[in-house]
C-alpha cells in the first residue's frame, strides 16, 4: 500500500471518529430520558433478518451507484387474524415473510409461503388485495444490472392458506424495468386498482445526454402506469401523460388527492437533475405534471416522500427527503461548491429550482404550497430515505420518523478529488482501475434515525434520542403499524448489513389514558381496503384528516388500518369516510380505544360538494400595465461570500394625486433595462402611462424607491426617485445619483438636476419630513450598500430644503451619528418625545433598530436605548407604522429575514458577520458565522472561502481540514480583533408596541416568519376600525447552498385592535403573489379598493377587494 493511500485511509478513520464524538456529545443530555420506543432484539421477536450487501469487483459503489439504496418493508395482515405480519426485502438475498404470533413474536414462513424471491436485485414491496378476495397480496419490485429475466417483478397472490403463487406474468405485471416501488390506486375510478410503477435508472447519464434522454421514452428506466382491465394490466403510460424517460431516477412515490377534486394524484420524487413530478389527475384517464404551478422549489436529490396533513387543516402536505446533514462537520465534508451560473442554466433548461435539503410543502388550500421545512426544523437529516408521518405519541398531531444513512460517504469531497486523480493516473499508465479497492477506501458513517414530535404549531422538535432512536445504522425502508394491538404505532426498519429494527412503542404501557381510534375500511367491488378513501375524525375542538394510501415513505407500505391519536379525548363526535366511489359513511358518537370498522356498502351515495367561500381578495385585470425587468446578474462572482444578491431590487411604487383631479395616480420604479413609468388615472378608473414623463429621457438607473411630496411649496406633488444597486457599479458611480421631478400642478414633470447635491451612493430609501420646522419638506436618504465592498457601511444623508425645492447636505458634524449608521433598508420619521420635531427610526441589514432624536432641527443624535427595549439587531428590511392598539400612540411593524432558513439567532447564539481585508489585497472579506448545534461555524464552504481569501489555501489543503474550522482557526486572534463584527440576535418579523414611549417587541404569527419581508402595507381590509397588516416578500436570489426562501404568497393578518394579529389563510384571503414582492399599495378606484403588488422581474399584479 502506498504512503498516500495509507494517509488517505487514516484521514477517513479520523473523519468517522470525529463525527461520532460530535454527535454523541450533542445528544448526551437528550439520551438520559426514558424512551418511548423499545428496540426488540431478534432473539425475542424471531425476526432474524439482515439485508446483507457484499461489495465485489463487479458490484460496488463505483460500478453500481444504487448498491446501497436498500430494501423495503411491508406491514399487513395476510391471514386476517387481526395481527399485522411483516415482509422484508433483501436486495441480493432471500426476502422474508414473518407471521405475527402476538406479543411481538414472529414466525418465519417464507419458504412454505413461496415468497422467497431469492434471485435478482429486489427493491420495493407493496401489500395490496389486487383480486378483491379480501386477502393481501404481495408485489415485489426488482432492479439492478441483471439480465432481463432477473429483473421481472413478482406478484405473489394470497391463496388464503398462508401460501402464495406468483402471477405477475399472467397479469402482465412482470415488468423488467429498473423498478423501485409500485403504488396501487384507482386512478380512473372504475372500482378496481391500477398501478404506477416507479423506476430508477441503473446507468449514469452524462450532462451532454440530458436533453436527448429527457425526450426519449426508455423501456426500462422510465416510470410506467398500468390500467387494470379485469385483472390483466395494460400499459397506458404514454397515453396517460406519464413521463417515462431515463432521467427520472425515481426513489419515492405518494398517492394523494393533492387538490381535493376527488381524483387521486401522484407525487414522484426523483434523484439527481430531473425535477420531481406532481401529476394532477385530470379525471379523463390522463395526468398533467403541474409541479411548477404548485411548488416554488424542490429537493435536488429527492429520496423518499410522504404526503400527509401535518397541521390538521384537512389538506395534504408534501414532504421529501434529501441529503443535507444536521451537523457542520458533515455539511462541510460532503457538500460541493456552489455554481450559480450552472444552476441558472439548469433552471433555464427546464430542470427547475432544486436545493439539497428536505422540503416540507405546506398546502395553502388554493393550489399553492409554502415550503417551510427549515422553519419547521425538519430540513437537515443527512442522507435520508423513508419519511413517515404518523401520530406516534397519540396526541392528535402527526409526528415524523425518518430513516437515515448510506453505507459509503460517496460525496465526501476529499475522496472525490482522490478518485479523480486515481482514475487519471490509471489512464495515463494504461492500467485498469481497481474499483473494489477504491470503493473500500470510502469512509462509512452510520447515523441514527430521526424522530420528530409535531408541536402543533407548524414546528417539530427532534426527539430522536429521547424516544429511543440512538442506535446508529444504515437504514432504508420502513413501515408502521400496531403490531401488538395495544393502541400505539410500532415501527419496522430495514437496515443494511445488520438486523432489521423492530421498535415497540411503549406509550400505552406508560400512559394508558392516551386515547386512540383505529379505522378499518371495508371497501366494495375491486377495492376491498378502500384505497383512496378520505377519513375525517372530529373530537372536541380538534379534527384530523387521513387518506388511505398504504404505499408511502420509501420502497415500503404501511398497515392498512388507519391510526388516529386522540390525546385525552374520551369521545369522538363523528367519523366521516368519503369513498372513491362517491359513497359517504358518517358515524357519530364513537367510543375511543377501539377498532372501528366502516363498510362502503353501508355508505350513502352522494355528491361530495366542495365548499366555496368568498375570498377577501379576487385577482383582477391589471390596473397598471407594467412589467419590471431585472438586469441579469451574478453578484457572487464579484463577492464570493455574499449570501444573497443585493443587485436584485425593485420595483418600488409611489402614489399621489398628481394633477388635482382627486384621483390617485401611480409611479412604478424602473431598472437598468427599463425606466420608471408614471400612470395617470382617468375618471373611468383606468390608468394610462404618461408619455410626457421625462424618465424615458434619462439614463436607466436601478431605481429602488420613490416618494411623492411637495418639494417646492407650490401645493402639488413632486417626485423623488432613489438610485441603488450593486453589481456592476463603482463605489461612487454617477449612475447612483438620485433624480427629482417637479410638478407644474397639471401632472407635467420636469427634472431639475441642479436641485440636488451630487451624491453617488447606493441607497435604499428616501423619507420626507420637515426636519427643522421651517415650513418646507426635508429628506433623509438611507445608504444601503457600497458596491463591491459589502458589508462596509455606506454614507447616509439628510438633505435640507431651502423652501424652493433646492436641497443641500446637512453639515457633517450635525449628522455624524447617522452618517455611517449601517446598511439601512428603511426608515421613518416619528415624533417620539412630543417636542414637535420629527425623530428618525432606521432599520437595516445586520443593524439594530436605531432611533435618532431630533435636537430642535439642529442635529440628530442616536438614543435607541431610551426608546427600544433591548438591542434588536436583525436583518431588517421594512418598517411600517400604525396605532394597532388604539391607545393614541404609534406602533411599528418591522420586517425581518424570518425563520425559514438555515440561519438562527438569539441573544446567546448570534448570527455574526466579521469583516476586514484579512489577506491585505484591497478587497473586503466578509465571514458569516452561524451557530450549528451550539457552536459557531463559517457559513461558507471551503471552495467559496478560498475563492475570496486565496491565502487560506495553504492552511486548508483538504475539505476535512476545513470541516471543523471555526472563525478562530481561519485568522489570527490579532486579525480578528481588528476586524469589524456585525451581529444579529433577532430574525423574526415583529410588532414593536409603543408602551409609554418605549418600543416593546412581540413576534408576529408563525406565517409571518416564512420568508424575508419585502413590503408591508397597513390597512383596514374589513372596515372594522382596527388596523390589519399585509406582508409581501420572498428572497429568490440566495446562494444555492442556502436556497430560495419563497413561502410568502402575500399574507393578510387581521388585527383585533389590541396588538394581536390572526393569520387569514391563503384560501380565504385569496392572495397568490408568486415571486419576490418588493412593493404593495392599497388604493381606491371609483369607490372600489384594490391591492397593487410590485414583483421583481414580473408584471404588476392587481387584486380587488371582494365586497
Amino acid at each position: 500500500m502506498s504512503l498516500g493511500l495509507r494517509f488517505f485511509l487514516r484521514a477517513m478513520k479520523l473523519v468517522v471518529y470525529i463525527g461520532v464524538v460530535c454527535i454523541v456529545a450533542v445528544h448526551s443530555v437528550q439520551a438520559q430520558q426514558e424512551p418511548l420506543f423499545e428496540l426488540v432484539p431478534p432473539t425475542r421477536s424471531g425476526v432474524a433478518f439482515k439485508n446483507i450487501i457484499k461489495e465485489t469487483a463487479r458490484t460496488n459503489a463505483l460500478t453500481y451507484e444504487n448498491i446501497y439504496n436498500g430494501g423495503g418493508v411491508a406491514i399487513g395482515d395476510i391471514n386476517n387474524d387481526g395481527l399485522d405480519d411483516l415482509y422484508l426485502i433483501a436486495n441480493a438475498g432471500s426476502n422474508k415473510l414473518y407471521l405475527n404470533l402476538g406479543n411481538f413474536k414472529f414466525k418465519d414462513i417464507t419458504s412454505s409461503a413461496g415468497v422467497t424471491a431469492s434471485t435478482g436485485w429486489k427493491t420495493g414491496v407493496s401489500m395490496v388485495d389486487i383480486n378483491a378476495d379480501g386477502l393481501l397480496d404481495i408485489y415485489v419490485c426488482r432492479s439492478g444490472k441483471e439480465n432481463i429475466d432477473d429483473r421481472r417483478n413478482h406478484f405473489f397472490i394470497n391463496q388464503g392458506n398462508l401460501t402464495f403463487i406468483d402471477k405477475a406474468k399472467e397479469m402482465n405485471l412482470d415488468d423488467p424495468s429498473y423498478s423501485t416501488q409500485a403504488a396501487f390506486f384507482d386512478y380512473d375510478k372504475d372500482g378496481d386498482l391500477d398501478v404506477f410503477l416507479l423506476a430508477t435508472n441503473v446507468k449514469v447519464i452524462r450532462d451532454l445526454e440530458f436533453k436527448s434522454a429527457r425526450t426519449t421514452v426508455h423501456p426500462y428506466a422510465g416510470d410506467k402506469l398500468f390500467r387494470n382491465d379485469n385483472g390483466h394490466f395494460t400499459d397506458v403510460t404514454t397515453q396517460a401523460g406519464i413521463l417515462s424517460n431515463a432521467l427520472g431516477f425515481g426513489l419515492g412515490i405518494a398517492v394523494s388527492d393533492i387538490n381535493k377534486d376527488g381524483w387521486p394524484d401522484l407525487y414522484v420524487s426523483n434523484d439527481y437533475i430531473e425535477p420531481d413530478y406532481l401529476y394532477i389527475n385530470k379525471g379523463d384517464g390522463t395526468f398533467e405534471d403541474k409541479l411548477p404551478e404548485y411548488l416554488r422549489h424542490i429537493s435536488h436529490f429527492s429520496m423518499g416522500v410522504d404526503v400527509s396533513d401535518i397541521n390538521n387543516d384537512a389538506w395534504p402536505d408534501i414532504y421529501t427527503l434529501d441529503m443535507l446533514p444536521e451537523d457542520n462537520y458533515r455539511q462541510k465534508l460532503l457538500y460541493g461548491p456552489d455554481n450559480y451560473e450552472h444552476y441558472a442554466l439548469s433552471v433555464k433548461e427546464g430542470f427547475y429550482h432544486q436545493y439539497m435539503r428536505n422540503m416540507l410543502h405546506l398546502s395553502n388550500g388554493n393550489g399553492t404550497f409554502s415550503e417551510i421545512g427549515q422553519f419547521s426544523g425538519i430540513s437537515n437529516t443527512d442522507w435520508s430515505w423513508a419519511p413517515l408521518f404518523a401520530d406516534y405519541d397519540n396526541d392528535g398531531w402527526k409526528d415524523l420518523f425518518v430513516t437515515n444513512g448510506y453505507f459509503r460517504d460517496y460525496t465526501q469531497r476529499d475522496f472525490l478529488k482522490y478518485k479523480g486523480d486515481y482514475y487519471f493516473k490509471k489512464a495515463v499508465a494504461g492500467e485498469k482501475p481497481d474499483t473494489l479497492e477504491l470503493a473500500s477506501m470510502m469512509s462509512s458513517t452510520p447515523l441514527h434515525n430521526y424522530m420528530f414530535r409535531n408541536n402543533g404549531d407548524l414546528t417539530f422538535s427532534d426527539q430522536s434520542l429521547v424516544w429511543g432512536f440512538e442506535k446508529k445504522s444504515f437504514s432504508n425502508g420502513a413501515a408502521f403499524g400496531d403490531l401488538d394491538n395495544d393502541g400505539d404505532l410500532d415501527l419496522v426498519v430495514n437496515n443494511q448489513n445488520e438486523s432489521a429494527f423492530l421498535y415497540k412503542n411503549v406509550l400505552r404501557e406508560k400512559n394508558p389514558a392516551s386515547s386512540f381510534l383505529k379505522v378499518k375500511l371495508e371497501g366494495a367491488n375491486g377495492n376491498t381496503f378502500g384505497i383512496g378513501s378520505k377519513v375525517y375524525v372530529y373530537a372536541g375542538k380538534s379534527s384530523q384528516y387521513f387518506e388511505q394510501s398504504p404505499v408511502r415513505g420509501y420502497q415500503s407500505s404501511v398497515a392498512t388500518t388507519l391510526h388516529v391519536g386522540l390525546g385525552d379525548e374520551k369521545k369522538i363526535d363523528s367519523v366521516r369516510v368519503e369513498w372513491p366511489s362517491g359513497r359517504v359513511s358518517l358515524l357519530k358518537d364513537i367510543a375511543v380505544d377501539q377498532v372501528l370498522t366502516v363498510g362502503e356498502n353501508d355508505g350513502v351515495k352522494q355528491r361530495v360538494v366542495t365548499e366555496k367561500s368568498n375570498t377577501v381578495f379576487t385577482r383582477s385585470e391589471p390596473l397598471v400595465s407594467y412589467a419590471h425587468q431585472q438586469f441579469p446578474i451574478n453578484d457572487f462572482k464579484r463577492q464570493p461570500l455574499l449570501s444573497t444578491m443585493p443587485s436584485v431590487c425593485g420595483p418600488a411604487m409611489a402614489t399621489a394625486d398628481i394633477n388635482g383631479d382627486g384621483l390617485v395616480d401611480v409611479f412604478v420604479s424602473g431598472s437598468e433595462l427599463l425606466p420608471g413609468k408614471l400612470f395617470v388615472q382617468s375618471k373611468e378608473g383606468r390608468f394610462h402611462e404618461s408619455l410626457s414623463f421625462p424618465s424615458s429621457q434619462d439614463d436607466t438607473h436601478t431605481e429602488v424607491d420613490a416618494i411623492f411630496f411637495d418639494a417646492d411649496n407650490d401645493n402639488d406633488q413632486d417626485l423623488y426617485v432613489v438610485s441603488g444597486g450593486f453589481h456592476d457599479y463603482n463605489a461612487s458611480d454617477p449612475i447612483l445619483q438620485d433624480r427629482i421631478y417637479f410638478n407644474d400642478g397639471q401632472g407635467n414633470f420636469t427634472r431639475r438636476p441642479d436641485a440636488l447635491p451630487v451624491i453617488h451612493t447606493s441607497k435604499s430609501c428616501a423619507r420626507a419630513a420637515d426636519f427643522d420646522l421651517d415650513g418646507d419638506v426635508d429628506l433623509f436618504l438611507g445608504g444601503r450598500i457600497v458596491p463591491g465592498r459589502y458589508p462596509v457601511a455606506p454614507q447616509s444623508y439628510l438633505l435640507l430644503n431651502d423652501g424652493h425645492g433646492h436641497f443641500s447636505k446637512m453639515d457633517d458634524a450635525a449628522f455624524s451619528s447617522i452618517a455611517k449608521a449601517g446598511m439601512i433598508t428603511d426608515a421613518l420619521w416619528l415624533d417620539l418625545n412630543n417636542d414637535r420635531y420629527p425623530d428618525l427610526i432606521t432599520v437595516g441589514e445586520f443593524m439594530p433598530v436605531k432611533v435618532f432624536l431630533n435636537k430642535a432641527g439642529r442635529s440628530l443624535e442616536e438614543d435607541a436605548g431610551a426608546f427600544v427595549d433591548g438591542p434588536q439587531m436583525g436583518l431588517w428590511s421594512k418598517l411600517a407604522a400604525g396605532d394597532f392598539d388604539h391607545d393614541g400612540d404609534v406602533d411599528l411593524i418591522a420586517g425581518n429575514h424570518g425563520l425559514n432558513s438555515q440561519f438562527r439567532a438569539s441573544d446567546s447564539e448570534m448570527l455574526e458577520l466579521t469583516y476586514a481585508d484579512f489577506d491585505k489585497n484591497g478587497s473586503i472579506d466578509p465571514i458569516l458565522t452561524n451557530f450549528i448545534q451550539h457552536q459557531s461555524y463559517p457559513v461558507a464552504g471551503r471552495d467559496e472561502l478560498l475563492d475570496q481569501v486565496y491565502s487560506l489555501r495553504k492552511k486548508f489543503t483538504s475539505f476535512e481540514s476545513y470541516a471543523h474550522a471555526q472563525l478562530g482557526m481561519l485568522f489570527s486572534e490579532a486579525a480578528i480583533g481588528q476586524a469589524t463584527v456585525l451581529r444579529v440576535n433577532e430574525l423574526r418579523t415583529v410588532l414593536l408596541e409603543n408602551v409609554n414611549g418605549k418600543f416593546v417587541k412581540h413576534a408576529l404569527p408563525s406565517q409571518a416568519q416564512f420568508a424575508p419581508i419585502g413590503a408591508i402595507e397597513v390597512l383596514d381590509y374589513n372596515d372594522d376600525g382596527k388596523l390589519d397588516i399585509l406582508l409581501g416578500g420572498n428572497e429568490s436570489a440566495m446562494r444555492i447552498r442556502l436556497g430560495a426562501i419563497d413561502a410568502n404568497y402575500g399574507q393578510l393578518f387581521q388585527g383585533d385592535g389590541q396588538n394581536h394579529f390572526k393569520y387569514i389563510p391563503q384560501k380565504l384571503a385569496g392572495l397568490s403573489l408568486i415571486g419576490d414582492v418588493k412593493s404593495l399599495k392599497w388604493i381606491t378606484v371609483n369607490g372600489q379598493k384594490y391591492l397593487l403588488a410590485g414583483i421583481n422581474n414580473k408584471e404588476m399584479i392587481t387584486y380587488k377587494k371582494t365586497n
